[in-house]
């Protein structure tokens, strides 16, 4: 086993939810294998073409992180990871906590094709698919932007892709729709947390209307403007919002979660062109948190 390969325990708890062998001969070959070379890459940024050859055929690997990017396989596996981990009791769900970071985009993350992606074999596009690539310029050049919903275990429950000029803001709704952790015994699967925390980037009135209206207790500190706004009006500004300091303090819990993804540099700086492939190269980088003790 080399540095960074799943340990067998890990291995134990991915294998079940990895897509079955179906047919003779079978689709899929060494699994253990290749997802040690996409973790290898995922660790290291290094280009696909320059991957240690104890982990096969470069484009082996390449292939199958980008088909199950974009067909959804990494999500599946994702939330079937929550799933157990859920009926073990390790998500902690009275406190889930927001927040953005932006990832330079390098140069080879450029110049994707004007086309529409299609899936290899069938119709339709990948599901992640964005017609802006989730690129955006910013001052510092390319960027894109990963908005992040943390558990209090500090891992990530769901995640957003965006250009990285797009505000914070808008993206807490979309956030918090995107968890959903499926029950083993059946029915819905668990979408509202206990309590939600978020810095003033996401205090606006839709924001505070939605956690409402779906009964979600939250700590958003209220921005200066918005707080003088409310003043300036009287009785008809409302009432001041709750904000009780001792639970924001828990909201070191989602930057933490953030610098562990970043631990993966793949991650945290940009390489791939199409933002389906992005998101699943995030969403590999959550599985494997999740995956550890």
């Amino acid at each position: 086993m080399g540095r960074g390969d799943l340990t067998d325990q890990e291995w134990a708890r991915l294998e079940p939810h990895l897509p079955k062998n179906v047919g003779r001969g079978g689709r899929w070959k060494s699994h253990r294998r290749v997802i040690n070379g996409i973790l290898f890459r995922q660790r290291t940024g290094v280009p696909w073409r320059d991957l240690p050859a104890r982990f096969g055929k470069w484009k082996t690997v390449h292939d199958r992180h980008r088909r199950w990017s974009a067909d959804g396989t990494w999500e599946r596996i994702l939330r079937a990871v929550q799933a157990h981990a859920d009926a073990e009791g390790r998500i902690d769900w009275s406190m889930v906590s927001v927040d953005s970071t932006s990832c330079r985009a390098h140069q080879h993350a450029a110049g994707a094709r004007t086309c529409e992606p299609r899936l290899s074999g069938r119709r339709g596009r990948p599901a992640q698919h964005r017609s802006d690539e989730a690129l955006g310029r910013s001052r510092g050049g390319l960027t894109c932007k990963i908005h992040l919903a943390s558990e209090g275990g500090r891992r990530p429950l769901a995640f957003v892709i965006t250009p990285g000029q797009w505000g914070d803001a808008p993206q807490l709704i979309p956030v918090l729709e995107r968890i959903r952790v499926p029950r083993p015994a059946g029915g819905h699967p668990r979408t509202r947390p206990d309590h939600v925390s978020g810095d003033k980037a996401y205090s606006s009135r839709r924001n505070r209307r939605y956690l409402r209206r779906r009964q979600i207790k939250h700590t958003i500190p209220e921005r200066r403007d918005q707080r003088a706004n409310r003043r300036r009006r009287g009785g008809a500004g409302g009432r001041p919002t709750d904000f009780d300091k001792t639970i924001y303090k828990r909201r070191n819990e989602v930057e933490r979660t953030i610098n562990a993804l970043k631990g993966f540099r793949a991650v945290a700086t940009r390489f791939d062109k199409r933002a389906y492939t992005f998101h699943g190269t995030v969403t590999v980088a959550a599985i494997r948190l999740w995956l550890r003790s």
